[in-house]
C-alpha cells in the first residue's frame, strides 16, 4: 500500500493543479488520463461556518490503468490532527480511515472493497475530521449515482 500512497501523492498533485475542479457538489465525475482514472465528487454540505479558512476538499475513487484495485481518498483541506480518528459513515455503518505525516491533509483506509460496497448500498457518506487546529468538520457527500460511475470505472480504466 505505501507504494500505491506514494503514486498517488504524485497523482493528486497532478489533479489538483489540473482537473479536480471539474468536480460537482452532488454528482459523480470520471476522469481518465493515460496512466490512471479516478471518479470523485464535492461535498454537498459541511458543517464548517463560512468564517474558516479550508483549502479544497473531495473524495476520489482512483485506480491505475490495468490494475483491478480501486483506492478511496479523501481531501480535506486542512491538515488532519494525526492523533485524531477520522471516521466515514455511510448509513449506519463507520469506516475508520487513517492519514499520514507525509500527507496530511489526506486520508485512505486499508478497507477499500468493505467502503465501495458500502457507498453502492447507501444513500449519503458523512466524512468526520479534526484539523490540527482542532477543527471538526463534518462533510455530507451524496452517493447518488456512485454505483453508475464506479462501474463506470471499473469498465473504462
Amino acid at each position: 500500500m505505501n507504494k500505491t500512497l506514494l503514486i498517488f501523492t504524485i497523482l493528486i498533485t497532478l489533479i489538483s493543479s489540473r482537473q479536480s475542479f471539474s468536480m460537482e457538489k452532488g454528482k459523480w465525475t470520471f476522469v481518465k488520463e493515460d496512466d490512471w482514472c479516478y471518479i470523485g465528487s464535492l461535498p454537498t454540505k459541511s458543517d464548517l461556518s463560512e468564517t474558516k479558512k479550508r483549502g479544497k476538499n473531495y473524495i476520489l475513487v482512483y485506480k491505475i490503468v490495468g490494475s483491478d484495485e480501486n483506492i478511496i481518498q479523501v481531501e480535506a483541506g486542512y491538515n488532519y490532527n494525526l492523533d485524531k480518528g477520522i471516521n466515514v459513515k455511510i448509513d449506519n455503518n463507520i469506516f475508520k480511515f487513517y492519514s499520514t505525516i507525509d500527507s496530511s491533509d489526506t486520508a485512505w483506509t486499508d478497507n477499500d472493497d468493505k467502503v465501495i460496497y458500502a457507498m453502492k448500498k447507501g444513500l449519503d457518506l458523512i466524512l468526520n475530521g479534526e484539523s490540527t487546529r482542532g477543527t471538526i468538520t463534518n462533510d455530507t457527500y451524496t452517493l447518488k449515482g456512485f454505483t453508475a460511475a464506479i462501474k463506470e470505472l471499473n469498465k473504462n480504466c
